[in-house]
């Protein structure tokens, strides 16, 4: 198995078909729709405490079983990665999976929540499918197949990030000041909140598809494990944009994200960890 902590360039290109993995995460997603919304919102929801005080429902449990029950039938010699069961298998090729992340969000009948399922191959996620059946919402990608999104009227769209190269100019979602705060970072959150145009903390999954679709230039958080991002690198890259930790590495083990529209990606690599950064010409 490669470990998820040894991860080679996610611009690394694939050569293969994935059209039957992401056929298949697709038909899992399915799966994990139907798990999880038929406990959300329950007067009855059974929900408790794991070791590190996180909460879990019986929907998270019941989800990633539905998951994990398909790819044992179907892809019986892959590893899987999940949120709830931990890593089982020894294989190049993993599947993460994040059952709803956004529990939180799911136990107070919020509908801000998502499965989340990637494909990794050789360490790097190749294949990545976000769902939010709460709210009718879905994009999927696979390395070569572009990324794409469910529309209105039952159809399918190209997903595209931003021509945005202004940080002045770009939307950015910091996530939780909360998570800045712990990391000792408020400086670099105040200092990007002062550069971009606009800044909000929309918060987990939504706001990484939004910069997918190109209505945001800028993501980044704190404190995620590989299970929550990595369903989201192969949509972020797909639609052209750039996807890694905060310090600019290829990775998903760091417990943070930084994604961006590409263009400006080493502009606010820079903005972040400059001890003295220029602001934009255009915003003095």
């Amino acid at each position: 198995m490669t470990s998820p902590d040894r991860v080679r360039s996610f611009r690394a290109p694939f050569d293969g078909d994935l059209s039957a993995d992401l056929a298949l995460a697709l038909r899992l997603a399915d799966a994990a729709d139907a798990a999880s919304m038929s406990r959300f919102d329950a007067a009855d929801l059974e929900v408790s405490l794991k070791a590190d005080a996180s909460h879990v429902t019986e929907a998270d449990l019941a989800t990633e079983k539905a998951i994990r029950a398909i790819l044992e039938s179907e892809r019986p010699e892959d590893g899987v990665f999940g949120e709830e069961f931990g890593i089982t298998g020894d294989s190049s090729r993993q599947w993460i999976i994040d059952p709803i992340d956004g529990t939180a969000n799911y136990l107070k009948g919020i509908p801000m929540w998502t499965v989340l399922i990637a494909l990794s191959i050789d360490g790097v996620p190749r294949v990545g499918v976000a769902s939010q059946p709460a709210l009718g919402r879905r994009w999927w990608a696979g390395s070569g197949l572009g990324a794409w999104t469910n529309t209105p009227d039952g159809g399918e769209r190209r997903l595209a990030v931003s021509t945005v190269s202004d940080i002045a100019e770009s939307s950015a979602s910091f996530q939780s000041i909360r998570q800045w705060d712990e990391v000792g970072r408020t400086d670099e959150l105040l200092r990007l909140s002062r550069a971009v145009w606009r800044d909000r903390g929309y918060g987990d999954t939504w706001p990484y598809m939004l910069l997918a679709e190109g209505r945001l230039e800028f993501v980044a958080e704190f404190g995620v494990k590989e299970y929550d991002i990595a369903a989201l690198v192969p949509i972020i890259t797909e639609a052209g944009g750039t996807f890694t930790s905060f310090d600019g590495d290829d990775t998903i083990a760091d417990r943070s994200s930084l994604a961006t529209n590409g263009i400006l990606h080493q502009s606010f690599l820079d903005l972040l960890h400059s001890p003295h950064p220029v602001p934009p010409e255009s915003s003095r």
